[in-house]
């Protein structure tokens, strides 16, 4: 009978692992949700620009490393907008704040499809940890029972 609880035993280790793993990646996923959260603010941020800015305002360029310069917009109708796969072009001002929007709607997309797998992965996690607690009970009576025996024998 302690073969089979040993067992037991090992089975529960299993699943703590698993419930782990599973944690670690509901985590990963949780940080990649706020990555395009902050994804999604920049872009607002970028629409909001070119729809308010106009030719001939100053505006502070990022360098990188924290440094700014100060910079003249020399014509808004003309935005360089990233389209993806490292590539840029030229577009007029509405058709810059066009792609942007496709981006956002692209990134809401993305958003869902992880919360759909965080919540997947939820279920999956409550669903071990409920079996684990069943393997907890019955190990647990079957101790009882072991010891009961042991009693009725003496």
């Amino acid at each position: 009978m302690s073969l089979g609880g040993g067992g037991g035993q090992q089975q529960l280790q299993q699943l703590a692992q698993e419930l782990e793993q599973i944690d670690e990646q509901i985590t990963a996923l949780e940080e990649e949700v706020t990555a395009l959260q902050t994804e999604k603010t920049e872009i607002d941020e970028a629409i909001e620009a070119i729809d308010t800015l106009e030719t001939g305002a100053t505006v502070q360029v990022p360098l990188g490393g924290g440094a700014y310069v100060r910079a003249e917009v020399q014509n808004i109708d003309e935005v360089i907008v990233e389209f993806g796969g490292g590539y840029a072009a030229e577009r007029g001002q509405g058709d810059a704040t066009e792609t942007l929007e496709s981006k956002k709607d692209t990134l809401d997309e993305r958003i869902e499809e992880v919360r759909s797998d965080i919540a997947e992965l939820e279920t999956e996690s409550e669903e071990l940890e409920q079996q684990a607690q069943q393997m907890q009970q019955q190990q647990m009576q079957q101790q009882m029972q072991q010891q009961q025996q042991i009693q009725d024998d003496e």
